[in-house]
């Protein structure tokens, strides 16, 4: 029995899985079990940024996993310490709270929320807003606060105490800021909801009505941090600082890690035994997470980040341009979308047999989100199998 027979019969099938099984990567390229090769433009959804096992990446993590695999949060390690001041170092937080998933992260800065406003503002004020076709993961509380239907069948009831308001629409923010919200939560970009990027202003209009009304800005940067958007976390780009906010997927460049940093104000409601995780910053893991770190914020990284992305942006503009089977683009940094005629899987399949891995992020959306480190020529060589499954050729 092959892989894929065996495991329909020893997994849940909670995974529509194309016909691939992979078994090794090296940069931003991946071999099957037949040895054939693709370019990767999933980058396992935006988690691997700096490609397949990288080399610093990887020697962080054996000289780690041969030093202490793990220890209880009771006990200080070096590791997690580092990377939680490499973290503060570089953004505006001053505290970290570490987890092991983007989920987790944002359920932790769903909890923060709720009781630092119990406590500034008192018990009345707990509701958080968040955005339609928002994606932020599938605990109870994160599917809740999700703004997609599809992914909360079958679930009910839900959690109690969170609204949505359409995303870019400042007038709808705030009309649902009363009294009783402590908290707006938004992607800086939507990542699983389809790429939407905000409009000119939104983010910055959003924090500005949270602090005329003493509500707390969390920005889930799940899948846009990490350099993924061309500045180290997206909110960079945009020009706005929030109180909160929540990283996971490339943080330890495929190892489970995720972080819900904060304010100090904020985070101080925040004391022994008000939250906790057994495997949260995981000495491995955050030893990952601080090569990471490194090579990001070396000087010119993130400065390439953005001259590939003009390329690939430019290469993207020619295929919708010329296809009539592209209805519409969008994206920053090394996150586009392209919004197509033909059910977005048959194209993502289609690439596949191709030697190029996508997306199908929504039924008429396909995805593109290569690691940071893609070549001009891996560009343009996805480039050429996209412009071939959506359409005519240039």
């Amino acid at each position: 029995m092959n892989v894929m027979e065996l495991e329909k019969h020893v997994t849940m099938q909670t995974y529509a899985r194309y016909d691939l099984v992979l078994v090794r990567g090296q940069g931003c390229r991946v071999w099957d079990d037949h040895g054939r090769e693709y370019i990767d433009f999933m980058s396992g959804i935006a988690v691997c940024n700096l490609g397949h096992s990288h080399p610093r990446v990887t020697e962080a993590v054996c000289r780690q996993a041969e030093t202490l695999m793990h220890t209880s949060n009771l006990y200080y390690t070096e590791p997690q310490v580092r990377l939680a001041e490499a973290l503060t170092n570089h953004s505006f937080a001053d505290k970290v709270f570490f987890c092991n998933s983007g989920a987790e992260a944002n359920e932790a800065a769903i909890k923060l929320a709720r009781k630092y406003a119990a406590e500034i503002h008192g018990p009345l004020c707990h509701r958080i807003i968040t955005t339609e076709m928002s994606f932020h993961g599938r605990t109870m509380a994160t599917l809740t606060a999700t703004g997609q239907a599809k992914v909360k069948k079958g679930f009910d009831p839900l959690l109690e105490g969170f609204v949505r308001v359409p995303f870019n629409n400042l007038e709808a923010a705030e009309r649902a800021m009363d009294e009783t919200v402590c908290a707006f939560f938004v992607e800086p970009i939507q990542g699983e909801g389809g790429v939407n990027v905000p409009a000119e202003g939104y983010l910055k209009g959003l924090r500005e009505l949270c602090d005329q009304r003493g509500i707390l800005l969390m920005l889930d940067e799940v899948q846009t941090g990490m350099g993924r958007t061309g500045t180290l976390f997206a909110h960079q780009r945009y020009g706005v600082e929030p109180h909160v906010m929540t990283l996971a997927k490339a943080l330890a460049n495929g190892l489970p890690m995720g972080a819900m940093l904060a304010l100090d104000r904020v985070a101080e409601h925040f004391g022994p035994g008000s939250h906790a995780t057994t495997f949260g910053g995981n000495p491995v893991c955050a030893a990952a997470a601080t090569a990471v770190m490194e090579i990001l914020t070396e000087p010119g990284f993130l400065e390439d980040v953005r001259r590939r992305e003009t390329l690939l942006k430019h290469r993207l503009e020619e295929i919708a341009r010329a296809s009539s089977g592209v209805r519409r683009l969008r994206g920053a940094g090394m996150m586009w979308a392209l919004d197509v005629e033909a059910d977005a899987r048959s194209l993502v399949r289609a690439a596949q047999t191709k030697g190029v891995l996508l997306n199908a992020v929504q039924d008429k959306t396909v995805r593109l989100i290569p690691p940071l480190i893609v070549s001009d020529d891996e560009i343009r060589t996805a480039a050429e199998v996209l412009q071939g499954v959506v359409g005519r050729s240039l």
